[in-house]
């Protein structure tokens, strides 16, 4: 085993925002906990942030700070350099430096993994360095490691979570309140909970990178985030949480990622109508949880806190910790990317699902039935179908199918929309789970 010969290990951070305060806010209150559990001193070099004079959530030595990233990247001393600037450049060239210069590396970026994690990891191989992400997806979930460790020796055929927290709060409250989007997106936004720009969130793109490295490790197989289907929730209305209720379904953004018979994989994220009785369906509010279906372990859920400074802080400090762990002993870049085999991911319009179908339509007889052959034309078996009589002549129509390809649906959806019965075709879902009535 090499000898280390340092007397602590040195600690360099990009980025002193949300994540980044909550890590060093944790390095800082627990460093004599964290020191024992790991066998070494630690120090906190430098830190790299945009604007030195800005007002910090934690107190750091003034000292510490440069507004140049190189100043970090660049010091002789530092052993691990933590990644907390989130966003594909310059980020991924700062990683790439650091590890040219043989540093170690933690990061909770989720959009590089997703997008550029091939690059990184095949370096951190060839220099036998650590890289580690557990505060890339969920926040203070631990699941990067438990799927790469405790569970690794299982065969996974389906990772299913609700891996948002500002999505799952507004549907929350959507399904609490009986809200409109807009009101509750406002409120998330008044209470922090999003972002002032909340594209990433509600269009489902944060979402869709975080399914993307989970499935990766799941399946071992890399995953192009690109060929991740992604729909977000700006078009969930009341009405589609009021029927969902009413037929025993919860609706949620879900992230899935499931092996199939054939070798393919599906990799999706989009709103999902759940049975009530579904593990997923009474997770709330900003809490995020993870179902991993093991072929040995059976379900696996995970849940907590899925994002914020303190959580996301947490899970960046385990990887120090670890990280600190294997320098001491010489082993580092112990467990090293696993994405060795290349499974295809499933076009979407392939996928079979269930499917939850809302449209208005003129109140009068033969409209439910023409609609009812369209469907039928198309291979589309009904298992449920409520009608409500609404104002001005019209009538609302919610079906639940039972499975079919997207292709089917999107097929009998051009001639459905061209009925004369038919005045729109208000929302279409998928459903996951079985009906319980």
């Amino acid at each position: 085993m090499p000898e280390w010969k340092k007397s602590r290990i040195e600690i360099g951070i990009l980025g002193l925002g949300v994540v980044g305060s909550g890590t060093v806010d944790l390095l800082q209150r627990q460093r004599a906990e964290i020191e024992r559990k790991i066998g070494i001193p630690f120090h906190i070099k430098r830190i790299a942030v945009r604007n030195i004079d800005k007002v910090r959530a934690v107190k750091v030595d003034r000292s510490l700070l440069t507004n140049n990233a190189y100043d970090v990247l660049n010091d002789p001393d530092i052993d691990i350099l933590c990644e907390l600037i989130g966003g594909v450049e310059p980020a991924k060239e700062y990683v790439l430096h650091a590890m040219k210069r043989g540093m170690q590396v933690v990061t909770a970026n989720k959009e590089m993994i997703a997008k550029e994690g091939n690059d990184l990891m095949t370096l951190a191989r060839q220099k036998n360095l650590d890289f580690q992400f557990e505060g890339s997806v969920a926040g203070g979930i631990p699941i990067i490691q438990p799927m790469k460790n405790a569970l690794g020796g299982n065969r996974i055929d389906e990772v299913m979570g609700i891996i948002n927290g500002t999505t799952n709060y507004i549907l929350t409250r959507m399904s609490q309140e009986h809200a409109d989007f807009g009101d509750t997106l406002r409120e998330a936004q008044a209470r922090g909970y999003a972002e002032e720009d909340p594209t990433n969130d509600i269009e489902g793109y944060d979402a869709q990178y975080k399914i993307a490295i989970l499935s990766s490790i799941a399946f071992t197989s890399r995953i192009n985030v690109n060929d991740v289907h992604v729909e977000g929730i700006t078009h969930i209305t009341k009405a589609d949480i009021t029927y969902a209720e009413e037929l025993g379904y919860t609706v949620k953004l879900v992230g899935i990622g499931r092996r199939m018979a054939d070798g393919r994989l599906q990799v999706r994220v989009h709103p999902t109508l759940l049975p009530q009785t579904h593990p997923l369906a009474s997770t709330n509010n900003v809490y995020n949880a993870i179902l991993i279906k093991g072929d040995s372990v059976g379900d696996v859920m995970f849940y907590g806190r899925g994002a914020g400074s303190g959580p996301t802080g947490s899970a960046v400090v385990g990887d120090i910790m670890d990280v600190c762990r294997n320098l001491t002993h010489g082993s580092t870049g112990r467990i090293h990317c696993t994405c060795y085999d290349d499974s295809a991911v499933m076009p979407m319009d392939e996928v079979e699902t269930r499917h939850y179908l809302r449209m208005t339509v003129q109140d009068k007889p033969g409209a439910l039935a023409s609609i009812a052959y369209a469907l039928g034309a198309c291979d589309i078996s009904i298992e449920v179908v409520v009608q409500k009589a609404a104002q001005d002549g019209h009538a609302e129509i919610v079906w639940i199918t039972h499975e079919a390809p997207n292709s089917k649906v999107r097929e009998a959806k051009e001639t459905i929309v061209r009925l004369p019965e038919v005045i729109s075709f208000d929302n279409w879902l998928r459903v996951e789970g079985l009906y319980r009535e």
